[in-house]
């Protein structure tokens, strides 16, 4: 009887972790809060590496192994231009959650927009953030080719 409840248990673990959901890349955001919140930088890396990319960057690339920084910088001159950088690095990770910042890949995007607003600033964050990403992933999908 104890043998019987034992292998239904080892049964119902191993079928609850084929039915988890994957798991995901490490995204981690060290961005001036004036020019974008985390969130929108990880929304970034998200939008970036996902569909069938996603696949075969983890194919390439194991999540298990594998993180991401992004960085952006900047803010307003005297003369009022936003001048904005943007850093994306994809790099390892070790004991499950923790990466090392000694980065694989990295891609920098610099962007100056004069009498811009502070909206228009951010703007231009995320867009300088997004040009980064997608060097980042450039290079990864072009080492394999």
């Amino acid at each position: 009887m104890l043998t019987s409840r034992a292998m239904a248990a080892a049964l119902l673990v191993v079928s609850s972790a084929a039915f988890a959901a994957p798991a995901e890349y490490i995204f981690v955001d060290d961005s001036s809060p004036d020019l974008i919140d985390s969130a929108g930088a990880v929304a970034l890396w998200k939008a970036q590496v996902d569909g069938s990319l996603r696949m075969r960057l983890r194919k390439l690339y194991p999540v298990s192994k594998w993180g991401f920084v992004s960085q952006v910088q900047g803010g307003f001159t005297r003369e009022g231009a936003c001048v904005v950088t943007a850093r994306a690095v994809m790099v390892p990770r070790v004991m499950g959650s923790r990466l090392v910042f000694k980065p694989q890949r990295s891609a920098t995007a610099f962007g100056t927009q004069p009498s811009a607003t502070r909206d228009q600033c951010r703007e231009l964050a995320a867009a300088k953030l997004k040009d980064a990403i997608l060097g980042v992933r450039s290079a990864l999908i072009a080492d394999q080719n």
